[in-house]
């Protein structure tokens, strides 16, 4: 049970990291960056047609099941620690600070709608939330809900009233221009807070109570779980879904923030079901997702580099060169960028154990946990004399009792 569900959650991590590029490819493709991405095309034609349906397809459900699986990485990590007595969250908040830092350089150097300093910051209050009773754990995934669907309705009534999305200017033409756009327009960009930092927190909690109930398990319980996650997914979600994505602009909050993680629940459901029916020797599809999931946040930024250095102006330029061509040249390099990440992925696999990211990072997790064990007091040797002083207590304490023995024995003999 336990390797198939390993087994599932890589897949998942794969399907997820890939699923977040076919969101992040429209940004990329864009001339104008989010808010061309906002503004959806017409669909009086067939280009219009296509582009609105696979974007409507990826959009919010890759990066809403990706939250979930960082929760139930979450409570991996919280059960491990629990299982060798560590303090929790102990040095968690050290995985969450090097995730702060390295989502910021994301931020600043790659792609303004980095993730990653939204999980960081996520990742502590959940961590404080994890091994609470259940019932706060459940009114904390209201209130944060709640939150969510308020935030949502809002902005939405806002966008309607306004002017409508989309219609910003091009890119800076150059990187330095990119870097400095980020920083100074660093409050635009990160608004996307106040709806992602509660989504995100009521995700993490439900992947941590979706692996306690058995949602990746291939057990009969696992199987009634991932049943009814598909249905909620698909049956609730999906019609909400589309509902949204085809009522206009005006709707796009409530398709990404408020749909999308209901559908994000069906696939978590769907592809679990999916690879727990698979043959044990996977396949190269299934392989390729494995090693992508193995080494997601390696992953998730070099796929993302990688398609700011096609689309931008200061790498080859391919948004504007391109833009007449929407969307089938986007569906090539979505196609093309994915295939060579996956390939990547198996033959990096093959020789390490993680990601080139992932090396890094784990690198710079363990340096302040060595440091401090050198820094402890190393005790004096002992010598083979000492070894028997050393167990102090019990023993020590009944040690002269047993020596007196023979004494009195041999002294009444005396007598």
């Amino acid at each position: 049970m336990g390797t198939d569900r390993l087994q599932s959650l890589d897949v998942l991590r794969g399907v997820a990291i890939l699923g977040t590029l076919g969101t992040n490819i429209w940004i990329f493709t864009d001339p104008q960056g989010g808010a061309g991405f906002m503004a959806l095309p017409s669909t009086d034609s067939v280009d219009g047609w296509v582009e609105v349906l696979l974007r409507s397809l990826s959009n919010g459900k890759f990066l809403a099941l990706l939250s979930i699986l960082f929760g139930v990485g979450l409570e991996l990590q919280y059960r491990s620690a629990r299982k060798r007595g560590a303090r929790w969250p102990g040095w968690y908040l050290w995985r969450s600070a090097l995730l702060l830092f390295e989502g910021t350089v994301h931020y600043v150097l790659i792609f303004e709608f980095d993730v990653l300093m939204y999980y960081a910051i996520v990742s502590v209050v959940v961590a404080y939330l994890i091994g609470r009773k259940r019932r706060v754990i459940h009114g904390w995934m209201i209130w944060q809900g709640l939150s969510l669907v308020a935030g949502v309705i809002g902005l939405s009534m806002l966008l309607a009233a306004g002017p409508g999305m989309g219609g910003g200017g091009q890119r800076a033409a150059t990187w330095l221009g990119q870097v400095n756009e980020r920083l100074v327009l660093a409050g635009v960009y990160r608004a996307e807070a106040v709806l992602v930092i509660p989504l995100s927190i009521t995700l993490f909690l439900l992947g941590s109570r979706l692996l306690r109930a058995g949602a990746l398990e291939n057990s009969p319980r696992g199987r009634i779980v991932q049943r009814r996650m598909i249905w909620i997914g698909f049956g609730i979600g999906l019609p909400i879904d589309l509902f949204a994505a085809w009522s206009g602009p005006q709707w796009f909050l409530v398709a990404r923030y408020l749909a999308a993680p209901i559908v994000a629940v069906g696939l978590l459901g769907l592809i679990t079901s999916l690879v727990h029916r698979m043959r044990e020797e996977p396949g190269p599809v299934r392989r390729g997702l494995t090693a992508v999931g193995r080494m997601a946040m390696s992953s998730y930024i070099l796929q993302n580099l990688v398609a700011s250095v096609l689309c931008y102006s200061w790498g080859f330029g391919l948004a504007v060169t391109l833009q007449d061509s929407r969307p089938w040249w986007v569906i090539g390099a979505f196609a093309g960028i994915s295939a060579v990440f996956v390939v990547f992925a198996v033959l990096w696999m093959r020789r390490f154990s993680r990601g080139p990211v992932e090396l890094v990072w784990q690198w710079a997790y363990q340096a302040p946990q060595r440091r401090k064990r050198s820094a402890a007091p190393v005790p004096e040797p002992r010598t083979p004399v000492e070894i028997e002083p050393a167990n102090r207590g019990d023993e020590a304490a009944e040690a002269p009792k047993a020596d007196d023995r023979p004494r009195r024995r041999s002294s009444s003999r005396g007598r």
